[in-house]
């Protein structure tokens, strides 16, 4: 019988996975290791082999680490749930001319998911990831909050996470910088896990070309959409582009016009096939309304709310209050952010704690 409780580890066989099943394995937990299948690249298409989360090697080399280590390890099959909600979500949201996030809703609403229903299958009282965060409990509320590492914090991207899974989840990474980590692992006796690189491509798009995966899936696309308009904001036609769902807001490099200054994708207009350019200030706005609001550290949000958000993952984050308006949260910003992308994460800061978090629906001048 383990001293601290039972506990299911995500493993990916990367260094964070590794280092936190084995921590919590000398810390005296009953540790079982899972490693999700969440994608085949063999029926993706691209240029490159399985890199990732998603190939044989990583599979090897977390199941390795628990037979050294004495704890047992499965394998998941998740595809087809994972396909079903993450890769559909991912097309919709460009073909909508918005820009997803797979990241949030594939630990949102598949991991975390499919994680509870193997830790209870499996009597686990705990779940663990190698993600850089931590949570508390106060108030009768587990609190997520940002990493010792803020380079490396991971808080934007677990905003979606309801209290049922964080009341069971447990971070042993937060209080770590990454260098540390990768000395653990060393410490350990893996030299090569602790100078293993990192990926940050999305683990379905092949050589992180998502204009590629979408020709590639969706039948009759490129198609049906090349040729729209280039236009300005008074709607004057400047050229025309290769589909409206190849762009993203505040794209500049890969538009192929030449308007004699540096432009940029300032809005996209689906039922036109439009897309709207300007210059670098025609970015700036200072209000945006935030729908799917998922509350952590308070069960409501009060009106005015003084708050910091962040509007994408390496976004260091604006000062602005928040006034609830029905579902919605409308943000008011004090001064201008750039490149409020709809479809995209916004998550609302007290300090270093989560207030809540939820996904862009537009952004305006005010």
């Amino acid at each position: 019988m383990s001293r601290n409780g039972k506990v299911l580890v995500a493993m990916s066989g990367g260094i964070d996975s590794t280092v936190t099943a084995l921590m919590l394995n000398q810390q005296g937990y009953e540790v079982v290791g899972v490693t999700m299948k969440t994608w085949d690249y063999a029926s993706a298409g691209g240029s490159r082999k399985e890199t990732g989360c998603c190939n044989l090697d990583s599979f090897n080399d977390a199941r390795q680490a628990a037979v050294q280590h004495g704890f047992p390890h499965y394998v998941i099959d998740i595809r087809e749930e994972f396909g079903g909600a993450v890769i559909e979500n991912f097309i919709d949201e460009y073909i909508a001319g918005r820009t997803p996030n797979p990241c949030v809703l594939c630990n949102t609403h598949i991991k975390w998911s499919a994680l509870l229903k193997r830790a209870n299958a499996l009597d686990c009282d705990f779940i663990a990831t190698g993600h850089y965060v931590k949570v508390r409990e106060e108030n009768e509320r587990f609190i997520l909050s940002k990493a010792k590492d803020l380079t490396k914090d991971q808080s934007y991207v677990l905003w979606g996470l309801g209290q049922d899974c964080l009341s069971r989840s447990i971070y042993p990474l937060g209080d770590y910088l990454k260098t540390e980590v990768r000395q653990i692992a060393l410490d350990m006796g893996y030299p090569e896990l602790s100078k293993k690189a990192e990926s940050y491509e999305i683990c379905f798009v092949p050589d992180n070309d998502y204009r590629g995966f979408l020709k590639r899936n969706v039948e009759g696309l490129e198609e049906r959409v090349n040729g729209g308009n280039f236009v300005l904001a008074d709607g004057s036609i400047v050229g025309k582009h290769k589909g409206y769902p190849f762009y993203t807001i505040g794209q500049r490099k890969g538009l192929d016009i030449a308007m004699g200054r540096p432009v940029f994708v300032t809005k996209i207009i689906p039922e036109t096939n439009t897309v709207v350019l300007g210059d670098m200030h025609e970015l700036d706005q200072n209000i945006m309304t935030v729908g799917g609001i998922n509350m952590i550290k308070y069960d409501t949000i009060p009106q005015g709310m003084e708050v910091t958000t962040k509007i994408r993952y390496k976004d260091s984050g604006a000062l602005s209050h928040l006034h609830t308006e029905g579902a919605e949260v409308k943000v008011h910003f004090y001064e201008d952010v750039k490149g409020i992308a709809p479809g995209q994460s916004a998550v609302f800061y007290e300090g270093d704690d989560v207030i809540a978090g939820g996904i862009i629906r537009a952004g305006m001048k005010g």
